[in-house]
């Protein structure tokens, strides 16, 4: 009874506030064309030059500034983060135009560059936009914003592709680049309207590799961000293994490889849904309860995706992707409470990197073992494998729980 009465209640709180219903606005547009351009480079380079290889990397040339996180979210303790999130917008906006002279695999060296500096770009974006988003939400209401953010980002996942797909047929890849730049035009629009009072940082002390390390050092030595940044890297990393199975699935079931869109709509229908749900989880279980619980449901589904069965393989889908965000969610959540604002944006770039950049290596290590192991076995074992990481944030909360309800008595015996 106390959860639902408090999730008819932050959600329309949330989305009255002036500054959450903006952010969240800006996460939408802008993230419905960064989803309709990654689908739609990918095609434009397999088409320009037939090759699945550099048709990948248009994905790693995004991905690749991610390991450069700690590096890049210093800049947004440097400057004023909203400006940055306005600058970093336009800068992109401006950018994407020149993909209009792509027209022959001789051009496509400037794609690749544009989708670099794009996800170089996202890194520092992100660690603004996180470090900003702590300063103008409640700490109460934290959980309940980044869940919404993860039901837009998802929402959008399963809209834009397809949007993406069409505009792409009809008029080419420029269209698209277009539409994205419009986007980031619209999401400028949106930051700019935000009232934040934000200070000029201190100048900064140290070197720049000390600077850096600072991120870092406040992740690893901080009793309660620890357990859950290790917990999202290795959930990541299993998420890679387990996507890389995806289409041995599929085999299995007897289907084409395009039934992989079945399964990706469920299991981002189930990230949707838990979004709209962890505010009032977060609350209830805390942050290493909730994300353990997200962990155990993630590793019980992908077991059960040996079994070769279409019901059983979309509820799976759809268990995944209520499951995996969990830590995700609870990770970023804890940084935004637990750092100061001095330190944030590349404490949260830090964890960004700590978190997902596991999940490229879990994708081709699982590339390869699908082609050596049975992919029944490889679910078994990857299930109990990931089953084990949640048991320390497990401990680790029923530790906390007992020193909090620990009377004083107890703790000074007479």
């Amino acid at each position: 009874m106390t959860t639902t009465r408090t999730t008819t209640w932050t959600l329309p709180r949330i989305l009255r506030d002036r500054n959450s219903a903006l952010y969240l606005s800006g996460i939408v547009v802008s993230g419905f064309g960064t989803s309709a351009l990654w689908l739609a480079s990918g095609v434009w380079v397999k088409d320009l030059t037939g090759s699945d290889g550099l048709a990948a990397l248009c994905m790693l040339a995004m991905w690749a500034p991610t390991l450069a996180g700690p590096l890049l979210g210093t800049l947004a303790d440097r400057t004023r983060r909203k400006p940055l999130l306005i600058g970093a917008n336009l800068l992109l906006a401006a950018l994407l135009l020149t993909l209009f002279t792509v027209d022959s695999p001789a051009r496509l060296w400037l794609l690749f560059a544009v989708l670099f500096v794009y996800g170089a770009a996202g890194v520092v974006h992100d660690a603004a936009e996180s470090a900003l988003v702590a300063g103008a939400v409640p700490a109460s209401l934290l959980g309940d914003f980044n869940g919404l953010r993860m039901t837009a980002t998802e929402g959008m996942k399963l809209l834009a592709p397809l949007a993406g797909a069409g505009l792409y047929a009809a008029y080419g890849g420029a269209s698209v680049a277009l539409l994205d730049a419009v986007t980031f035009v619209v999401a400028t629009g949106l930051y700019a309207c935000l009232r934040v009072r934000e200070s000029t940082p201190e100048p900064p002390a140290g070197s720049w590799r000390a600077r850096t390390a600072e991120g870092a050092r406040h992740l690893w030595t901080h009793p309660r961000l620890r357990p859950l940044v290790l917990a999202g890297g290795t959930t990541m990393l299993f998420a890679g293994l387990n996507g890389a199975m995806t289409y041995a699935v599929i085999d299995g079931l007897g289907h084409d490889p395009a039934y992989a869109g079945v399964l990706y709509a469920v299991q981002g229908a189930g990230s949707v849904a838990i979004g709209l749900l962890s505010g009032p989880a977060l609350r209830r279980l805390g942050e290493r309860r909730f994300a353990a619980y997200g962990i155990a449901l993630t590793a019980a589904a992908t077991s059960l995706r040996a079994i070769p069965s279409d019901p059983v393989a979309l509820v799976c889908s759809a268990a995944i992707g209520a499951g995996l965000p969990c830590v995700l969610i609870a990770a970023l959540t804890a940084v935004q409470r637990e750092t100061p604002d001095a330190l944030l944006g590349r404490t949260a770039a830090t964890a960004n990197t700590l978190v997902f950049a596991p999940n490229v290596i879990g994708l081709a290590v699982g590339a390869a073992l699908v082609e050596l192991l049975d992919v029944r076995l490889l679910l078994a074992v990857l299930g109990l494998a990931w089953l084990v990481t949640a048991m320390p944030l497990l401990q680790s909360a029923a530790s906390a729980s007992r020193t909090a309800t620990k009377s004083p008595s107890d703790a000074n015996p007479a």
